[in-house]
């Protein structure tokens, strides 16, 4: 999507606000004890407290309001018996309609008592994220933000899922200018215009490089004893830099 007036930036705020609210209060609702579908069916109803729909049910017939992905399993987790542990470290991937405009957000959160290896992955993913949101600007390369992230996994000594991406959203949940790689592409030309609404969601990992789908056709999961965090905003790209509308 290209943002071309005031209403659609308006719009995709208000969307915006709707999904990140959702995610800080699932994470917030979350313990130990409870299912990832009991925390999914009070991610629902704040979506549709507000008028809003999940994406991937709307879009790819996912089963559930959210992705809500545990331990190894990394994306696309799908709600259900899993029972949440202390200790656990939980990806929660909000995205929604709302009066024709779409947008994602997503974070991982550490169930207490906090393993300090899981904080200081997810320390790192945020700042990948944040860091490669200040890279980019109207005219910049696509390929600027893969190398940002890539810069600030390498310091923290941390791998990245390379099948994992950002992407272009805002009218539906993936579109221009497709695929956002979370790491350097040297060969990748193309370039962020004014307007253009994307998503940036780095998954760094403590040592693998590729997400695994299981048989469920939706779980994505690193191997065993391997884990991966993600935190996502979607953002408007202009002359001046970023408007996170997440």
């Amino acid at each position: 999507m290209t943002v071309e007036s005031e209403e659609d930036l308006e719009g995709l705020k208000k969307c915006g606000r709707v999904v990140s609210e959702t995610l800080a209060a699932m994470g917030a609702y979350m313990e130990p004890g409870m299912t990832t579908a009991e925390l999914d069916a009070y991610g629902r109803e704040l979506l549709e407290r507000e008028g809003a729909r999940s994406a991937p049910e709307l879009t790819y017939d996912f089963p559930g309001a959210t992705c809500i992905s545990v331990n190894e399993v990394c994306a696309h987790g799908i709600p259900g018996d899993q029972v949440i542990q202390a200790g656990d470290l939980v990806n929660i991937d909000v995205s929604a309609e709302q009066n024709g405009f779409v947008t994602d957000t997503g974070g991982s959160f550490v169930v207490p008592p906090v393993r300090a290896d899981h904080e200081a992955l997810c320390k790192a993913t945020r700042i990948a994220r944040d860091k490669a949101i200040r890279s980019v600007k109207a005219g910049s390369k696509l390929n600027v933000i893969g190398k940002t992230v890539e810069q600030v996994a390498r310091k923290g000594g941390y791998t990245i899922i390379e099948n994992l991406a950002s992407h272009g959203v805002g009218r539906s949940l993936h579109e221009e200018p497709g695929t956002i790689p979370g790491y350097y592409d040297p060969s990748d030309k193309r370039r962020l215009w004014h307007g253009a609404v994307i998503t940036i969601e780095p998954f760094l990992s403590t040592g693998a490089t590729e997400a695994v789908e299981l048989e469920d056709g939706w779980s994505l999961t690193t191997p065993p004893g391997v884990f991966a965090a993600q935190y996502e905003h979607t953002l408007v790209v202009t002359k001046r830099g970023a408007i996170i509308v997440t």
